[in-house]
């Protein structure tokens, strides 16, 4: 068994005690590194702000700076390490005054050296203690808060949140949420080639192109985020480091870094999967608020640039053209048409679509056939994502794309996809509305459980991506957030209208934990539980009262 190495430090002003401790201990045998010696307790204090030890065997009378005055600054710095600390017979008493700032041991000089090894045996048996759980909760942490992390990440960069941070951030450590990031959005160019073959084929290309990313920049960067934004594309979140720099000066070399960044997971996937990808950067920091817009720009750009293996800066694209922007407006509105069911904005879009064409044919015919080209694949690659295109009308109008040479044939791909995803739409039977109500109803019947977007998409038959969607659409907040306000005003009308205690309250609004539901229930109505129910029925208990002063409300 590997057991934990740990750091000390040695302090005291005569050296032959140095020396004997650094050669009597068996340091290595027992795991332990000694990372330095000092003579006072003021070269003490830089070595242990530099070298971090875990371990300080300190003299306590000393020039300079003593042990105890060494002792108290480490412990204002927020030094967290274990200190044993070495006195003669006389000195006893004043040594004991250290016991405030939490001096591990103490040993009498003359030093027993058996006696000094068992004591620290023993402290740095509680020291890897300690680290051992500290790497258990933080492995524990990491596994449950990844997917938590990534998928409010996604849900930031697709808009599927109406962005209630405020919250998150008030429910313990989520650092991350106040950091900004740069982005690096990598997409397939050939991505027409992958999506024609079958599923297994197509998530092993993903899964493959995934694992890449997620190394690619390991040996430059500690943590970054890589996010399947839809199929053939990925979005690659680099949190900054708070430096306290101005966002000026940290954008001084921003570009040339993300760009070279963005050579190396070029080169990466091109290596390993075999496949060529193009880069969109934007190179300015974002707030977490801003990654949508910044997203949606920098796909417009990528996907117009009509270029392979390209790498795109965000800045360079801030010209589009009228007739590029115009198209883009053009396939949301298609996009948002036929995700909620709108026959009457597709019918408008599509006549908006026919003249823009026919002013972009005027100036440039070829630009023209490029743009629905774009289009076709855009619509493509988003009603797949939602579940609107089942793999048989899928190719159908692939065949139909490949065999669409000019304008004519183009547009007519756009409508026959179109009619596929409307065929889709039409064989669930139901609409969006019915589909929401629907959700509703299951919400209203299962709220005192667990639930999740998983259980009502599976509930609903449709994928976790389109009932988000769907769902803020048509409710204009999050699955979670109508959750909670459905729970809150069950909560408060059993408050009102039973007398059941705060607990079982919070059980059937779907919080097990009494002081979870205190505290959700205090950032909704500003007061907790008991308070409201007091204000509208006095003579609540005392012991609901000190429960909840208690759950630190």
């Amino acid at each position: 068994m590997i057991v934990m190495k740990i750091k000390a430090m040695l302090v005291d002003d005569e050296i032959n005690i140095v020396r004997n401790l650094e050669k009597v201990i068996p340091w290595e045998a027992m795991n332990i590194e000694l990372i330095g010696t000092a003579a006072n307790g003021a070269k003490a204090l830089d070595l242990a702000r530099e070298g971090k030890p875990d371990l300080i065997l300190s003299d306590i009378r000393m020039p300079v700076m003593d042990g105890i005055e060494l002792l108290r600054q480490l412990r204002e710095s927020g030094y967290e390490g274990e200190i044993i600390m070495l006195t003669g017979f006389q000195e006893f008493d004043y040594a004991r005054s250290a016991v405030k700032y939490g001096a591990r041991d103490y040993i009498l000089k003359p030093i027993d050296y058996e006696e000094l090894q068992l004591v620290i045996e023993r402290t740095a048996a509680g020291i890897r203690e300690i680290k051992i759980n500290e790497l258990k909760e933080t492995a524990k942490w990491r596994e449950l808060s990844e997917l938590a992390y990534e998928k409010i990440l996604l849900d930031l960069l697709m808009d599927y949140t109406s962005f209630p941070l405020h919250r998150l951030r008030e429910e313990g450590d989520r650092s991350w949420l106040d950091q900004r990031y740069w982005m690096l959005l990598v997409d397939l160019d050939d991505y027409s080639q992958i999506a024609r073959q079958d599923e297994r084929e197509r998530k092993l290309v993903h899964f493959a192109v995934r694992n890449v990313l997620q190394d690619a920049l390991s040996s430059e960067l500690a943590e970054y985020a890589v996010l399947l934004t839809r199929e053939g594309e990925w979005c690659v979140l680099i949190p900054l480091p708070v430096t306290g720099l101005p966002a000026a000066s940290m954008a001084a070399t921003a570009t040339e870094r993300l760009r070279a960044w963005s050579e190396q997971v070029q080169q990466a996937v091109e290596r390993y999967v075999k496949l060529s990808v193009s880069v969109g950067v934007y190179p300015s920091p974002l707030a977490a608020e801003e990654l949508a817009d910044a997203y949606r720009k920098v796909q417009r750009g990528l996907q117009l640039s009509l270029e392979n293996r390209h790498i795109l800066i965000h800045e360079q694209t801030a010209g589009t053209d009228a007739t590029g922007s115009s198209f883009w407006g053009l396939a949301d509105g298609l996009a948002t048409g036929l995700t909620q069911g709108d026959s009457a904005k597709i019918e408008q879009t599509l006549e908006e679509l026919g003249r823009s064409i026919k002013e972009a044919g005027g100036h440039n015919s070829m630009r023209a056939e490029q743009m629905l080209h774009f289009l076709c694949l855009h619509l493509l690659r988003e009603m797949r994502s939602v579940g609107l295109l089942g793999s048989s009308q899928e190719q159908t109008v692939w065949a139909k794309l490949e065999d669409s040479l000019n304008v004519k044939e183009l547009v007519e791909c756009v409508h026959l996809l179109i009619r596929e995803c409307q065929q889709v739409s039409t064989g669930r039977r139901k609409s969006p509305e019915l589909l929401m109500a629907s959700a509703r109803e299951y919400i209203q019947k299962h709220v005192a459980r667990d639930l999740g977007v998983e259980e009502l998409a599976q509930h609903l038959g449709i994928s976790n991506s389109y009932f988000s969607l769907l769902f803020k659409q048509h409710h204009q907040e999050t699955f979670l957030e109508y959750l909670t306000r459905e729970r809150m005003e069950l909560a408060k009308s059993l408050l009102l209208h039973s007398d059941k205690s705060v607990t079982q309250i919070g059980k059937l609004a779907g919080y097990v934990e009494r002081r979870y539901f205190t505290k959700v229930f205090h950032k909704y109505e500003g007061m907790t539980p008991t308070e409201f129910r007091e204000r509208a029925k006095p003579g609540v208990t005392e012991l609901e009262t000190e429960e909840e002063v208690t759950d630190g409300v």
